[in-house]
């Protein structure tokens, strides 16, 4: 259990640094065991999914060592096609080390992944994905059993839905494939670019990525790569929105303003001024905010889920009523009720949340549900009169390196106090 303590009331300046996307890199790391080679990563964040990415690896032989920001991976030794249970729950991206294993071995053996309770996150879309290269499935035991006996054959593949997870270990496997692999209504987002990146430099022929059509035609194997994981898009709003919910003034150097326009673009319909240049973002907050435009999530280039918990927190002392309609998880909607507990006016009906704009809100105790809730949490507690006690076990650094350190160095006050179980 960690115990984040906030005194609110200090607006956020200062220059801070983006980290490197811990979802660009997890599915990079499941990929980089596709062909036998040695990888580095650099611009990789110090995070609690990294490292179980990384436990992971080790597990099925791989040799890893982080130093810094880079991971060197050695996939040379890898001798397991079988990733235990206790592993997979870990954390929500595990199973797309599914492509990867089945890519490489002919066979793999998961059980079903872990991560935030945000609904029901069905896997059915990763295993047509893999059935139409070839792979055959039995569930036995709680284990998915996955073989390709002759070997994966390119197809077409025409996701029901644009799964980010999905077409990840579909263009994974798709590279160890026969023939020409056509993925339909593919997602789009910048992580998905990212690994096509990644997979071109292992040698892979592959096209379309941020599209909804990718075309992958085979891999010419290299014993050596080396990869630069692009910015976090979600560790920049968090912070983009810490400032608004402060009334602050910062400067996000690193960030792609391309990758944050959904946010950007809502911040600034609600009264904040931003300058986006090459290189950084300034966001400024100081006069009085009102409510936000419609935010609807979506797969890209909609607004994304993971950044809806992180607005909402800047929409509670904003003038008005916004509203929110969560369109990607159905049980996303945690924090709203911590939130009340704070002061907030909010009002669910299903998949929406209107929330109306509060003078003030007053520190309390409040409970972490999940990775984004219990940063949006965090943000609405930087902005809460007196002292806000937010108890997490183990969410938020699940995807944030040293945020606790960062928001101090912008002005901040807080600690984290350790309980042991």
């Amino acid at each position: 259990m960690e115990i984040w303590r906030i005194r609110g009331g200090n607006p956020l300046c200062g220059s801070v640094r983006v980290q490197g996307a811990k979802n660009s890199v997890l599915p990079i790391m499941a990929a980089s065991i596709l062909i036998p080679c040695r990888t580095e990563l650099i611009n990789c964040p110090n995070v609690r999914d990294v490292r179980a990415s990384m436990d992971i690896l080790r597990c099925l032989g791989c040799t890893v060592e982080q130093d810094g920001d880079v991971i060197h991976i050695d996939s040379r030794t890898l001798c397991r096609s079988a990733v235990p249970d206790a592993l997979m729950r870990r954390m929500r991206s595990s199973f797309t080390f599914l492509g990867s294993i089945l890519a490489r071995c002919g066979e793999a053996a998961l059980t079903r992944p872990g991560g935030c309770e945000l609904g029901e996150r069905p896997i059915d879309l990763h295993l047509e994905a893999l059935g139409a290269l070839g792979a055959r499935f039995e569930e036995t035991d709680g284990r998915i059993i996955c073989r390709a006996d002759k070997g994966l054959r390119g197809g077409h593949i025409h996701l029901r839905y644009p799964s980010v997870g999905a077409t990840e270990n579909a263009m994974i496997a798709a590279c160890a494939a026969k023939g020409e692999t056509v993925i339909a209504n593919a997602a789009t987002e910048p992580e998905i670019e990212d690994l096509q990146n990644f997979l071109r430099q292992l040698g892979a022929e592959i096209t379309g990525a941020g599209t909804s059509v990718i075309q992958i035609r085979g891999i010419s194997p290299v014993e050596r790569v080396g990869f630069r994981i692009m910015p976090d898009r979600i560790a920049g709003a968090t912070l983009l929105c810490a400032a608004a919910c402060t009334g602050g003034e910062i400067e996000l150097r690193g960030a792609v303003k391309e990758h944050l326009a959904p946010v950007t673009h809502a911040l600034r319909a609600m009264g904040c001024r931003l300058r986006e240049g090459s290189s950084a973002i300034t966001i400024s907050a100081k006069r009085a905010l009102h409510s936000a435009p419609l935010i609807e999530t979506g797969p890209n280039p909609a607004f994304p889920t993971d950044a809806q918990p992180l607005l909402m927190a800047v929409a509670l002392r904003a003038a008005g009523t916004s509203a929110f309609i969560e369109n990607v998880f159905s049980d996303r909607f945690h924090h709203a009720e911590e939130f009340r507990r704070l002061g907030a006016e909010i009002c669910i009906e299903g998949r929406t949340a209107l929330v109306t704009g509060v003078r003030e809100l007053y520190g309390a105790t409040v409970v972490a549900a999940d990775l984004r809730a219990g940063a949006a949490l965090l943000l609405a507690g930087l902005s809460a009169r007196g002292t806000t006690t937010v108890l997490d076990e183990g969410h938020i650094g699940r995807g944030y390196e040293a945020l606790d350190i960062q928001l101090r160095s912008l002005g901040a006050e807080l600690e984290i106090l350790h309980e042991m179980r």
